[in-house]
């Protein structure tokens, strides 16, 4: 199939507010799908191909793509095999590979599907078609039971494989796909509350845990073999040998564990975010020096604490619908040491008191569970409600994206900037870049900034209005992580936009320093 029908479909399907539209959108575009040609489309529909990161950022996309070619002709299996090479080059002249690979990736795509290839490779697709009108796409081309393929996805935490046994298995093959020791499945999420009352009153009586800043795992064990895996399913087992080591001493022989890791500073007080998310990033296989930590090495750097919060399975005996207080006792009885904080209580003032305490010893918050509830693989429900405070601060637009899809014509993802008063990342008194964000804006909003923004125009760009630095904006975000993105060196994570501040001068926003003094609080 060309590539260039799965552009189509991806536009049409972010042009439509249509649940019904997309899936039949995906689902005729799924049934047309060679066998060989399922998986990778599916990757690319949802901004995660198969191959994973291919150690390409934006300005290296951006730089090398070219002119576009006239007419279609690449192929979907084209661009697969085009990832694969870029996902293998590593060591010594890695760079001018890739350079290279994208250079005549570049010139064989057109306009569409080079901003397509693009999105793909960054993991920015913004089409609408998320996992679960995908996957209900994949039940009505495969004409088998939406619940069926919804479970066989969280079980083996890959839709592409699901489609692909959808679409060419049999029914039983698709009925047997079921939790294994050794394969991550996707992880159970939560909503949101402003309270830890107003969560309770969602789920009735619940478990209410402490929020930890950290990063979350999944840790598997089969005998002496463990494997730990992110919340994006990626296997990190090699760049955290202390949890290994601590999962392997468990009075069990099986076991699937949900949890975090973070690191502790000398009085057990969590350390920032962004020194755990460290030890995610290196010691990557099959790069340079990239083999796994020894002892020493690890010595060096900060040691990540695994703390647990749910079990999955336990010695041949799958937990996934028993309820949390079921999962809970089993918790308590292998890896009791290492659960993280909580009460179970339908009372609002002990789970308002939980959270404080949370907040108190240096914790994100808390996440109230219902002690009923089942663990719904991937899925995001009323079960488990997440309660932390929200940062926000004022920052000044530099420049707006062109939208695509529903947001077509319109001027939609802020560049985002802090004041630098000091120059210490430019001149001085200039705005120093430290995000972007589309999310938030109410279609008035939308309306607003694209006439707003066009007036106070300084250049363009392809897809992007540079503007005068005097618009502030109220962002509210999680907090920032340190990053070799923006020059500043941080990123804000999870921006979205709370309100425009009128009210407010460019010289009244906040500094990269105070963003920056996130890192250390």
């Amino acid at each position: 199939m060309l590539l260039a029908a799965l552009v189509d479909t991806s536009e049409a399907v972010a042009s439509t507010r249509s649940r019904l539209a997309k899936v039949d959108a995906l689902a005729r575009l799924l049934a047309g799908l060679e066998p060989d040609e399922i998986a990778p489309a599916v990757g690319f529909l949802v901004g995660r191909p198969r191959q994973g990161r291919v150690g390409v950022g934006w300005r290296g996309v951006s730089s090398v793509m070219g002119s576009p070619a006239a007419e279609a002709g690449l192929t979907v299996l084209d661009l697969d095999a085009a990832l694969d090479r870029l996902a293998a080059a590593s060591g010594a002249g890695s760079v001018a590979d890739r350079s290279r690979e994208l250079g005549e990736l570049g010139a064989r795509a057109t306009g569409r599907e080079q901003d397509f290839i693009v999105r793909v490779i960054l993991g920015e697709m913004r089409t609408g078609a998320l996992e679960g009108v995908l996957t209900d796409a994949i039940a009505r081309a495969a004409e088998r039971p939406g619940d069926t393929v919804r479970r066989a996805a969280m079980l083996s935490g890959d839709l592409g494989e699901t489609a692909r046994l959808a679409l060419t298995g049999t029914a039983e093959e698709l009925e047997g796909v079921g939790l294994v020791v050794g394969r991550p499945v996707l992880p159970m999420l939560a909503a949101s509350a402003a309270t830890a009352a107003a969560a309770l009153e969602t789920t009735g009586e619940a478990s209410v845990e402490y929020k930890l800043d950290g990063a979350r795992i999944q840790v598997h064990r089969s005998g002496d073999e463990v494997r730990v895996f992110t919340r994006n399913l990626a296997d990190i087992t090699h760049r955290l040998p202390e949890v290994v080591e601590l999962v392997r001493r468990l009075p069990v022989r099986d076991v699937i564990l949900d949890g975090e890791t973070l690191s502790l500073d000398e009085e057990g007080a969590p350390r920032p975010f962004q020194e755990t998310m460290s030890r995610f990033s290196r010691w990557v296989p099959g790069a340079s020096g990239g083999s796994a930590p020894t002892p020493t090495e690890v010595g060096r750097e900060t040691l990540l604490h695994p703390w647990f919060f749910d079990v999955l399975h336990v010695d041949g005996r799958d937990l996934l619908d028993e309820p949390l207080s079921v999962r809970l006792a089993e918790l308590e009885r292998v890896a009791g040491e290492h659960r993280i904080p909580g009460e179970v209580t339908a009372d609002p003032e002990v789970a308002e008191r939980v959270s404080r305490e949370a907040l108190a010893a240096g914790q994100e918050g808390v996440v109230v569970k219902a002690i009923d509830s089942p663990y719904a693989a991937g899925r995001r429900g009323s079960s488990w409600v997440k309660v932390k405070p929200v940062h926000t601060y004022d920052l000044v637009v530099l420049a707006v994206e062109w939208g695509s899809g529903r947001r077509q014509g319109l001027l939609s993802n802020l560049h985002l900037g802090a004041r630098d008063p000091e120059g210490a990342f430019g001149e001085p008194g200039g705005y120093v870049m430290v995000g972007k964000t589309f999310k938030g804006l109410t279609d008035e909003l939308l309306r607003w900034q694209t006439e707003h923004f066009q007036q106070i125009e300084v250049r363009r760009t392809p897809g992007t209005v540079w503007v005068s630095p005097t618009t502030v904006v109220e962002i509210a975000i999680d907090g920032v992580q340190r990053s070799s993105r923006y020059p500043g060196g941080i990123a804000l994570r999870f921006a979205r936009v709370k309100r425009y501040r009128d009210d407010k001068t460019a010289a009244e926003a906040d500094t990269i320093g105070t963003l920056r003094d996130l890192l250390r609080a």
